[in-house]
């Protein structure tokens, strides 16, 4: 009987016919394409408009407290005549950093645990987007393959489904953020202590990072859905549609747009985490990280560009390991209705991913942070300012009730998505006739 599991799937093979595709015709169809998108977000604004004005009282405080209030420092840092002309960055420029980074390390040895915390916490935030994939029955995962198959539109066909899996995804960023953020900042404040010659210990850490807790939560949202979104743009396109010309045009100029202004967000907020350790609320964090920008831009540049360059070999190694994933996943990729098993091959796809986020939690980033600080530490120097680290965290401690709140209604969301209306919605179909 065994046997009888685990024995191979057959499928049969399919015929696909290749048509030529007239050239005026197909930009006409993606331009008509985009129209459709656009009135169907206008349609979808209008009905959710009741629904956003009801809970307006409760969303508004929590939007307004982790708005883009330093979106300026995309605009100012784009007009520095210096991006025109930036320089290379060496990857010796970011590891030649790293004796100062370990040094201080293994005086701190809580750097590490901090580090160990970050990464944790990130996992665990990808770990729940995925539950919801899990909550989508197969049936609808096979319209979602007819429907690009008779289509030729990956994005047209998931547009709706899309929809609670972008807000999940938004709300676990916003969970993550919490923790990523106090943990940075308490690396940050382990490297002033010892400039200053303090003793630092993971409780005088966390305790001065718990006084801007507000502030740093804000920002690291805002950071973290800046380079996921980022993230995700890079990855490749699915979909079967020919590349006209234009198409392909247009999307060298919309990729070129958003990786300069990323490029110049990542300059930009450089300053903003020591910042913030100081105990700075985020605009002057954003101000005042502008003033050190410009007077460090070439080190900065020079170290953002040798660590998005290492980040970048961590990107493409984990890349590479999710093929190889998927090849000794074998037939268990594909669910017994005979298409993929989405959930399944995303649950795998966590172990080359939970590496890269390892490299990058627990040894880049640190490296980043602490040398980030060490450079700011010299500027405030060259500018006669000392610096003052915090140590009220009442404010930390209502931020941490919020952060555990919002756990609670993760949890509530996880165990009562049924009565909720939340499986019904996911398991219809009707979605995907709707669209074609």
């Amino acid at each position: 009987m065994s046997s009888e599991r685990f024995k191979a799937k057959r499928f049969e093979p399919k015929k696909i016919y290749f048509k030529e595709t007239d050239i005026a015709a197909y930009d006409k169809s993606y331009l008509e394409t985009l129209e459709r998108n656009k009135r169907w977000g206008e349609n979808s604004s209008k009905f959710f408009a009741p629904i956003k004005k009801f809970f307006l009282p409760i969303t508004k405080p929590i939007a307004d407290k982790f708005s883009n209030k330093i979106v300026f420092l995309q605009e100012e840092i784009s007009k520095f005549p210096e991006m025109n002309n930036l320089p290379e960055g060496d990857k010796k420029d970011f590891t030649s950093k790293i004796s100062y980074a370990l040094s201080l390390g293994f005086k701190e040895k809580e750097i590490f645990f901090f580090g160990v915390m970050q990464w944790m916490f990130v996992f665990l935030a990808c770990i729940l987007w995925i539950q919801m994939l899990f909550w989508i029955p197969q049936p609808v995962w096979d319209a979602v393959s007819q429907c690009m198959e008779d289509n030729n539109d990956a994005e047209g066909c998931t547009l709706i489904a899309d929809i609670p899996l972008t807000l999940w995804g938004y709300f676990c960023i916003l969970l993550a953020a919490f923790p990523v953020g106090i943990f940075s900042s308490a690396m940050g404040s382990a490297h002033f202590m010892h400039k200053q010659n303090k003793e630092s210990t993971v409780v005088k850490c966390v305790r001065s990072a718990l006084a801007n807790a507000w502030t740093t939560w804000a920002f690291h949202f805002i950071d973290g859905f800046i380079t996921v979104r980022q993230i995700v743009n890079r990855l490749p396109q699915s979909g079967n549609q020919p590349q006209t010309p234009m198409i392909i045009k247009m999307n060298k100029v919309r990729r070129a747009k958003e990786e300069a202004l990323y490029y110049a967000w990542k300059i930009g907020s450089a300053g903003v985490l020591p910042n913030m350790v100081l105990g700075n609320n985020l605009i002057d964090s954003g101000k005042n990280s502008l003033k050190f920008v410009r007077a460090r831009f070439v080190e900065i540049s020079k170290l953002r560009a040798a660590y998005s360059s290492i980040c970048w070999v961590v990107g493409v190694a984990a890349y590479i390991g999710a093929i190889v994933t998927l090849l000794f996943m074998g037939d268990s990729i594909y669910a017994d209705s005979g298409g993929l098993a989405i959930p399944k091959i995303y649950q795998y796809l966590m172990i080359p991913v939970s590496f890269a986020l390892l490299v990058v939690m627990i040894f880049l980033r640190p490296i980043y942070i602490l040398t980030i600080c060490n450079l700011y530490s010299d500027y405030l120097a060259s500018i006669n300012e000392q610096p003052v680290l915090p140590d009220d965290p009442s404010t930390g401690v209502k931020a941490g009730i919020v952060f555990g709140f919002l756990c609670i209604l993760a949890i509530l969301v996880i165990i009562f998505r049924d009565q909720m209306g939340l499986t019904a919605i996911l398991s219809s179909t009707e979605i995907f006739t709707w669209y074609q």
